[in-house]
């Protein structure tokens, strides 16, 4: 896809306004920063950043039973949660990789909310559409929501003066209004901070935005682009599809396994992930701290005395630490257990690092 014919979101216009600077991701323009992804990062974590997340997918799964049958296809235990709550999970190939992790939004028996990532909603659509009972609907909203993201301290703050409800717990949601117009509140983000992610209909997703833009910057928040979105996951060492899970990149492997209703009597991949379970997996998602000056990417070998013993997945500068980080998926013969140094090859220079367990930073999500 090239910069010609990439997607735009709802309100692409107003981070124009907003002196955004654009990227592609996932097929869609996307704002990379206004002010600077340090300053977007840390307004984050101190007070409140805002983030135009609408690229992500939308899918609804409709009919009698729709919860049962999503229960059966994706990874997690929807019968763990109920209507009002919502849940990560995973939507596995029959060998165990992973076609896209997403969030499930408990709705009713009958109907079931997902977002999954931008580039991945048609797949994860057309494979639930091929196994769908008769009376079951599968449908792609992908352009029918716009997404945004208030995440920080002071997150409940902002929604509370626009009088959006702020009290569920986390992974619950509200449907509510702003403005006479429908909005669904949930308690979720991709920050590992309080915050909160809301749902308005796309054609309801300007005004909203303005206002959102306006308290935020009232409580020293500052709008925020992708590129502080992925600084603050990869502190947090939260996953990202192509990265951290692919369909090379089993759950089992990038330590999502949580996310996975082992007693549950089917899902997706489910024999071939309670195989590598059983066996151990011949790699596993770590984190890497830098020891020396220097920024770790994606695709760096990791080694030690001398030798290769993984692979870089994410790397960048973290703003809160103020030294490189990264995660990795490392070798379990080698026997890297938090605490030992290993050496990254960055750009034929080699970076000594800290091999840890994610997060980074503390997480402040409840």
């Amino acid at each position: 896809m090239t910069d010609t014919n990439l997607l735009q979101g709802p309100i692409h216009d107003v981070h124009v306004e907003l002196g955004a600077s654009f990227a592609p991701f996932g097929g869609w323009e996307m704002p990379v920063s206004y002010a600077g992804t340090v300053a977007e990062h840390q307004a984050v974590r101190t007070t409140v950043g805002l983030f135009d997340v609408s690229h992500l997918g939308k899918a609804t799964v409709r009919g009698q039973g729709a919860a049962e049958f999503v229960n059966s296809a994706l990874t997690n235990d929807l019968g763990r949660i109920r209507p009002g709550k919502a849940q990560y999970t995973l939507c596995c190939a029959p060998d165990g990789g992973v076609i896209d992790d997403l969030i499930a939004y408990y709705v009713s028996d009958d109907e079931i909310f997902l977002v999954p990532n931008a580039a991945n909603t048609a797949a994860v659509v057309a494979e639930l559409q091929k196994v769908a009972p008769e009376g079951i609907t599968v449908t792609d909203e992908h352009r029918e929501y716009g997404v945004f993201a208030v995440q920080g301290p002071r997150s409940t703050e902002v929604l509370a003066a626009l009088g959006l409800p702020t009290e569920m717990e986390y992974m619950a949601y509200a449907d509510a209004e702003w403005d006479g117009r429908p909005i669904r509140v949930c308690r979720t983000g991709y920050t590992g901070e309080h915050g909160f992610e809301l749902l308005p209909r796309w054609a309801d997703a300007e005004p909203l935005f303005r206002a959102l833009v306006e308290r935020v910057r009232a409580a020293d928040g500052r709008p925020a682009g992708l590129g502080a979105r992925d600084t603050l996951r990869t502190e947090m060492g939260y996953p990202l599809h192509g990265h951290e899970l692919s369909l090379e990149i089993s759950p089992v492997q990038a330590r999502t396994g949580w996310a996975v209703g082992w007693k549950k009597p089917e899902f997706w991949g489910k024999a071939a992930l309670e195989q590598e379970k059983s066996a151990g997996p011949r790699r596993i998602l770590l984190g890497l701290k830098a020891l020396d000056r220097g920024v770790l990417r994606q695709g760096q070998t990791v080694l030690r005395d001398g030798e290769p013993v993984g692979e870089t997945t994410s790397g960048t500068f973290s703003p809160t630490l103020k030294i490189g980080i990264a995660l990795a998926l490392l070798d379990t013969e080698a026997d890297l257990q938090p605490g030992t140094e290993v050496e990254v090859d960055v750009r034929g220079r080699r970076l000594r690092c800290e091999v840890v367990r994610p997060p980074f930073v503390e997480t402040n999500t409840k």
